[in-house]
């Protein structure tokens, strides 16, 4: 008889999942359905001594049941290496705290397979790591000095201007030409933060959509776009953006193959792109998402799509 698989989820706390919206509930469900044991963990009860690592961790089963989606078993303490597949899917911000989360799962890498491969995660930040295809990507400038940030809005006018490990759209402004907040906004920035911003050129697009598309193992496999609200340039949809059904442009196309093998040979399994008219603006690998709103409207299952991916590592 065959050994029950096991999977543990190092994700944020189950109290606080959408599951009408997300992508680590569906992985787990289909895992779930697959037959695999499932653990629940957070982060901060990740641990390493004497060569192991390990985690205070809990099993769990889950239901679509909106108020009653997941059952606790008793907790335990798991050996990380013990598990077949770790889910590496706490969302950002992309911190110390996240970036030593890498350095413990890559202890155990070459034992189990660890998605994404968390030294690519820390390794490719999504702003950063979208700096390698510069014929992709819009004009842009990473700084902490004000002076350059004045050089390159006189150069194209209108910008953006946001924090380099953000997410969700928090803090990304948009200045006009003459915008009389850009010394205030980048003394705000800078006493926050130690790290430069990400000004770029605006996208006049992006009122148009900014297009996610979901990569498994380097291969394209569905897109969403994403509408700013009525006064808002953010298309983040938990920044009130709304989603329509989408397929890929020849650009997309373009710009997907050109990404593929920088995925595959990173082990980064699990993607998430987007795309504003022509231009790629970030590389999303650390807890993408997009599963389910590109299931409802293309009649998929992308959780099964990247399970199967997985096993295939795994036989």
């Amino acid at each position: 008889m065959a050994t029950q698989r096991k999977v543990a989820f190092q994700m944020d706390p189950m109290e606080t999942v959408n599951i009408s919206g997300d992508s680590t509930f569906v992985l787990m469900l289909e895992a779930q359905a697959r037959g695999y044991e499932l653990w629940h963990y957070l982060a901060e009860d990740l641990s390493y001594r004497e060569g192991v690592v390990y985690a205070e961790a809990r099993p769990v089963t889950v239901r679509r049941e909106e108020g009653n989606h997941f059952t606790f078993g008793e907790p335990a303490c798991i050996k990380i290496a013990d598990m077949d597949v770790v889910w590496m899917r706490q969302d950002p911000p992309f911190d110390m705290a996240y970036i030593t989360a890498t350095h413990l799962l890559e202890l155990v890498a070459d034992e189990t397979l660890v998605v994404n491969n968390p030294a690519e995660v820390r390794n490719a930040p999504e702003k950063l790591f979208v700096t390698k295809f510069i014929d992709l990507m819009p004009p842009t400038l990473i700084t902490r000095r004000e002076d350059e940030v004045k050089k390159f809005r006189a150069d194209f006018g209108e910008i953006i201007v946001k924090p380099l490990y953000g997410n969700g759209g928090a803090g990304v402004f948009h200045l006009k030409e003459g915008d009389s907040n850009l010394g205030s906004l980048m003394e705000m920035f800078l006493a926050s933060s130690r790290e430069p911003v990400m000004v770029q050129q605006f996208l006049p697009d992006v009122v148009k959509g900014d297009k996610r598309i979901i990569l498994v193992d380097g291969e394209a496999v569905g897109a969403i776009n994403r509408v700013p609200a009525k006064g808002e340039i953010r298309s983040n949809l938990v920044a009130g953006g709304s989603a329509e059904k989408s397929g890929l442009t020849e650009r997309e196309v373009e710009i997907c193959e050109r990404l593929k093998p920088e995925l595959k040979s990173r082990g980064l399994t699990f993607v998430g792109i987007d795309v504003i008219g022509d231009w790629l603006t970030e590389i999303n690998v650390t807890s993408p998402t997009g599963l389910q709103s590109v299931n409802q409207f293309d009649g998929v299952s992308l959780e099964a799509v990247i399970w199967d991916v997985l096993e295939e590592k795994l036989n």
